[in-house]
C-alpha cells in the first residue's frame, strides 16, 4: 500500500467532515498521524469525538473495559481481533458521546512498525471499523527495512483515512 499525495489526503478528510459521519478513534502502536491529518483540516469538530492513543497495557485495558479478548499467541497485540476490539470498543463510547446521533463509527488501529529492537515478526497494522452494519478490517503490510518509522506510519495513517472515508455517509 502506497501513502497518498498530499492534495489526496486533504481531499479525502475534507470528504470525512463533511459527511455526517461521527466517530471515535483509538490508535496504539502506529499510524498516528491520522489524528493530525484529522484534526489539522477545518471541520473536524463536526467530525471527531474523542481521539485516543492507548499505548500503555493499562491504557488499553481501560478502553477495552472488560471485553472478551483472544489475541492469537503469534500476533501479540498487533491482530485483527485486537483492532476489531477497538473499533467496537469506539462505537460504544460514539453511542455515549452522541446519543440519538445515527451515523456514528469506531475506529480501531494496532500496529508493530519500525522500533529501536529487533523484532521477530513482520512489520504491520491491523485497523477496523465499527457501523451500525458491523465490523470492517483491513490489514497494512509493511516490508521491513523498506521505510522508516515516519513513512510506515503515513502508510497506515493513510490507509486509516481511506477507511473511515470508504465508511463515511454523504
Amino acid at each position: 500500500m502506497e501513502p497518498m499525495e498530499q492534495a489526496e489526503r486533504q481531499a479525502t478528510v475534507e470528504a470525512i467532515h463533511a459527511s455526517a459521519t461521527m466517530l471515535v478513534l483509538a490508535v496504539a502502536g502506529g499510524g498516528n498521524a491520522v489524528i493530525t491529518d484529522l484534526l489539522a483540516v477545518p471541520g473536524a469538530s463536526r467530525t471527531v469525538l474523542e481521539a485516543r492513543v492507548p499505548y500503555a497495557e493499562t491504557a488499553l485495558a481501560e478502553l477495552l473495559k472488560g471485553a472478551v479478548v483472544v489475541v492469537e499467541s503469534t500476533a501479540g497485540a498487533v491482530s485483527q481481533t485486537m483492532a476489531e476490539a477497538m473499533a467496537s470498543a469506539c462505537r460504544v463510547r460514539a453511542e455515549r458521546l452522541a446519543p440519538g446521533h445515527h451515523d456514528l463509527i469506531g475506529v480501531g488501529v494496532t500496529a508493530a512498525l519500525v522500533t529501536d529492537r529487533t523484532k521477530k515478526g513482520d512489520h504491520r497494522a491491523h485497523l477496523a471499523v465499527a457501523t451500525a452494519d458491523g465490523l470492517h478490517h483491513v490489514r497494512v503490510g509493511l516490508k521491513k527495512g523498506e521505510r522508516s518509522r515516519v513513512e510506515e506510519d503515513r502508510v497506515v495513517a493513510d490507509a486509516v483515512l481511506r477507511a473511515i472515508a470508504a465508511h463515511s455517509t454523504a
